[in-house]
């Protein structure tokens, strides 16, 4: 394994790993997202359907935004023991969570990208900026669908929105930080027409 500074799904890609690329119009710009999905549980089923919304979801955010460079981003589909492993790992939380962002970039108070260029930033095969990996635990997200009434489909929507934000250096550690990101959040949510039922 590496370093907790480089995210951890940074690993040779197995076969049965999918790549989906996605074109976007931005003004006269296209921006091409790459979404890197790996569905590392068995216990819910990962159909067409979600992979869409996950990659619409992803879309949405980078749209509202108005980011518009070509990216990379990794997501893997784990279940509670999984991601919970992950979060001991990385962060010294022996818990389970819903979802764990890995960003690659680091941004300044204008949201602009801090120009490090250190090895990984781009994907060179591609010639992609890679923003980082998501880990989204299913399990964890229908039993909070449950918990909270509303639809699965949502739940995965809104994991998947949160942890873009992060990958764009949102944060919600403080609570004018928390209160702009959950407002996109629900902006971006309603886009999407995923509102809580």
């Amino acid at each position: 394994m590496k370093e907790l500074s480089t995210p951890i799904y940074r690993k040779k890609r197995t076969k049965v790993q999918k790549q989906y690329k996605k074109i976007c119009r931005r003004g006269y710009k296209l921006r091409k997202t790459e979404i890197l999905l790996e569905n590392s549980q068995n216990i819910i089923e990962v159909d067409e359907k979600l992979k869409e919304l996950i990659e619409n979801a992803i879309g949405a955010v980078l749209d509202f935004e108005g980011f518009d460079q070509d990216v990379e981003i990794s997501i893997t589909l784990v279940d509670n023991e999984q991601i919970r492993e992950i979060n001991r790992e990385y962060r010294n939380k022996d818990a389970e969570t819903d979802v764990l962002s890995f960003p690659m970039l680091e941004f300044d108070e204008k949201r602009e990208i801090i120009p490090m260029h250190q090895e990984g930033d781009y994907n060179r095969d591609e010639n992609v900026l890679v923003l980082g990996d998501i880990v989204i635990s299913l399990e964890k997200a229908r039993e909070q669908a449950q918990e909270y009434g509303h639809s699965f489909e949502r739940e995965v929507g809104f994991l998947t929105v949160h942890s873009v934000f992060h990958l764009l250096g949102y944060d919600h550690e403080e609570e004018e930080q928390a209160k702009e990101m959950r407002e996109k959040e629900e902006q971006v949510l309603q886009k999407l027409n995923l509102v809580r039922e």
